[in-house]
């Protein structure tokens, strides 16, 4: 079983497999924005797959729960949204 959930105390989305941590998302927030700083997998987790996946249910969290734009400085973040265009409007709220 795994989820994605947000852990507002270290600024980061998690993504937790089998009650382990896997990888996790970190921003920064402003006033108006959420900007994605660094996304990472853990060690053997690599290459599954699992960064998109991250990255693809921390974005539909704030599009359904915030009215952030989003800021992806984070370079994978920043890839994952230039390939999926139904993704580009959270860089313009």
């Amino acid at each position: 079983m795994s989820d994605v959930v947000q852990n507002q105390q270290l600024d980061r989305f998690e993504l937790v497999i089998d009650g382990e941590l896997a990888g996790y998302a970190a921003y920064e927030l402003t006033d108006t924005e959420m900007i994605f700083t660094h996304t990472e997998i853990v060690g053997r987790q690599r290459e599954h797959g699992l960064g998109g996946r991250l990255v693809r249910e921390a974005l539909d969290q704030v599009r359904n729960h915030t009215d952030y734009r989003v800021v992806a400085q984070c370079p994978f973040v920043n890839r994952w949204i230039s390939e999926h265009p139904d993704y580009q409007d959270l860089l313009t709220r």
